[in-house]
């Protein structure tokens, strides 16, 4: 094997083990602290109840959420800003994770229902949410005359997201005093569907998904080549394009459907990966989730290992770490 291809599969098999490693962290951490030992012996069945239920019901859930919640959010961040050839693309930008959020918010005010129903209806409304949003980003940014401008798209996703905001606002009106604190939580990034009825959907979801876009990293690299280049090596570009972007859609809504609106994740992990990595999208796709995973799990576990005067959301510190490189990309955008 060349060399060049071992240092990558090796980068991806050390973040592999970092991410575990944060995990076992994180299970050690929060308000009450479990020493290793006491974990081990949880897991070989010897726990008392109250042991059972911290890491079972509690933190090994939770820890689960996050990882998958950043792979999702992080591998949709690769497809869109590769199909788009923009840096500054992400389903937070383009205005799908506003658009998932305002049909979750819409259920969860509307039917209050916690029924092992909802544990499918949410996805499902989230995707919705998503796929009306993108298709209203398209329809207003295409033009027969001429070919569809990332830019273009970007701006109008901003309008569109904005748009969502405003309805969301509206929708805020009528909800009680839980509900509005659920709502501002969940537009700041909070890990609220660690509930394995839920996780029981997302997560197999979240695996097929993201197999089929590793499947097709050779297809993205060729797009990535120009169109025209594409098409001459025989890639039905508009095909893998509109198959590839509900693909991005649907792990990104359900990403936001059980984790909150973590805008952040899905910009700057393709960007890390891309640079930990090259272009080649065979492993800049699983870096980046599992930089995504990584990132909220990290960031997860400081809130909860730290006391910052509240309950903050996950996103918030994420947003807070964050911030100076989107700053940084700014600048670099053309």
């Amino acid at each position: 094997m060349e060399k060049h291809l071992l240092r990558k599969f090796l980068l991806l098999g050390s973040l592999v083990i970092l991410v575990i490693f944060l995990g076992v962290i994180s299970i050690n951490s929060g308000k009450m602290s479990l020493p290793p030992s006491t974990v081990w012996q949880v897991l070989n069945g010897n726990g008392t109840y109250q042991e059972n239920l911290i890491v079972f019901e509690f933190r090994f859930p939770r820890i689960i959420l996050a990882i998958f919640v950043g792979i999702g959010m992080g591998v949709s961040g690769v497809i869109m800003q590769s199909l788009l050839k923009n840096d500054m693309a992400s389903p937070g930008t383009l205005g799908i994770s506003s658009g998932s959020g305002l049909f979750v918010l819409m259920y969860i005010v509307l039917f209050h229902s916690e029924s092992i129903f909802s544990a499918y209806a949410l996805p499902a409304l989230s995707f919705v949410g998503g796929i009306l949003s993108a298709l209203i980003i398209f329809f207003l940014s295409y033009s027969r005359k001429k070919e569809m401008s990332p830019t273009t798209l970007i701006l109008t996703g901003v309008a569109v997201g904005s748009g969502y905001s405003a309805l969301t606002t509206m929708l805020s009106l009528r909800m009680d005093e839980r509900q509005m604190e659920f709502m501002q939580k969940w537009q700041a990034g909070n890990l609220w569907g660690d509930d394995w009825r839920y996780l029981k959907v997302f997560i197999p979801c979240i695996i097929i998904l993201v197999g089929y876009t590793v499947f097709k990293a050779q297809v993205i690299n060729t797009i990535n080549l120009g169109n025209e280049t594409a098409k001459g090596l025989g890639v039905s570009v508009k095909v893998e394009f509109i198959s590839l972007m509900f693909v991005a859609v649907a792990l990104s809504s359900l990403s936001v459907a059980l984790g909150g609106n973590f805008f952040f994740v899905g910009l700057i992990a393709p960007h890390i990966a891309r640079k930990l990595v090259g272009a080649n999208h065979f492993f800049v796709i699983p870096v980046s989730g599992l930089l995504g995973g990584g990132i909220i799990l990290l960031a997860d576990t400081i809130t909860r290992s730290i006391s910052l005067g509240s309950d903050v959301p996950t996103g918030i510190v994420i947003t807070v770490l964050s911030t100076p490189y989107f700053l940084y990309l700014l600048s670099k955008a053309d």
